[in-house]
């Protein structure tokens, strides 16, 4: 049976967290691994409850696994989730976020894919999330192919299944701290022709607390990761 790790990294969602693990334990529990699948909600040194009801919520919920760490940014905890799911020896890994953007209802198709594709990941093509994000994933796309000369029509897209061994062969090149993972990981999987496919996802407003990434921060990290996607690119 293959091990599946969901890996859903969380900052301050007090609000969500519940319905998070709610929605999204049943998928876990349908490709359970023989006991040995697991949901692993990593707690980003949060200042609310997040962590607290993530530990409570376990307790009846054998399949979720919580993990707390300092507060380092959406990509530092998704890469500290994706290097605990190689370690825990997941055949597949699949990230998605906390907010409640994404829906669970989706997963299947991607899973059946599995065996055919390297990666595949969420394209999205309506975003209910504001014309902001909207203008940052159309610039990021002329970026990427600025920097690293390939065509990714959604590179930063938080609904992913990977084959672990893929990625295990690749993780070492992503920075501990670097904010943008997934964009990186996407990347990484078209420059060395790995097998990718892409598939439209809804793609919701939030569905409650507050967003930790404004206009500002986007500008700022956009300004760093010119920096670093050359850093990277003489990586690869």
């Amino acid at each position: 049976m293959d091990k599946l790790y969901i890996v859903i990294p969380a900052y301050n969602e007090s609000e969500n967290i519940r319905q998070l693990v709610d929605d999204w334990y049943p998928v876990i529990e349908r490709h359970n691994g023989e006991g040995e699948s697991r949901m692993v909600v990593i707690d980003d040194g949060s200042r609310d409850d997040t962590f607290k009801i993530l530990c409570e919520m376990a307790k009846d919920r054998p399949l979720l696994k919580p993990l707390t760490k300092e507060n380092g940014g959406h990509g530092a905890t998704v890469l500290y989730g994706y290097k605990y799911a190689l370690t825990q020896g997941a055949d597949y890994i699949f990230q998605t976020d906390s907010d409640g953007q994404t829906l669970p209802e989706e997963f299947e198709p991607f899973w059946k894919r599995r065996k055919k594709y390297d990666m595949v990941i969420g394209w999205r093509r309506v975003r209910g999330d504001g014309a902001g994000r909207v203008f940052v994933t159309r610039t990021l796309r002329k970026v990427i192919n600025l920097c690293f000369r390939v065509k990714i029509p959604d590179a930063n897209t938080p609904y992913r299944l990977m084959n672990a061994r893929t990625l295990e062969k690749y993780i070492d090149i992503i920075p501990d701290d670097y904010f943008l993972t997934n964009v990186v990981v996407s990347v990484i999987f078209k420059k060395k022709g790995c097998r990718t496919r892409y598939i439209p996802i809804t793609f919701r407003p939030r569905q409650g607390g507050v967003n930790s990434i404004n206009m500002v921060k986007i500008i700022k990290i956009g300004a760093q990761a010119l920096r670093d996607f050359r850093v990277i690119n003489r990586r690869l």
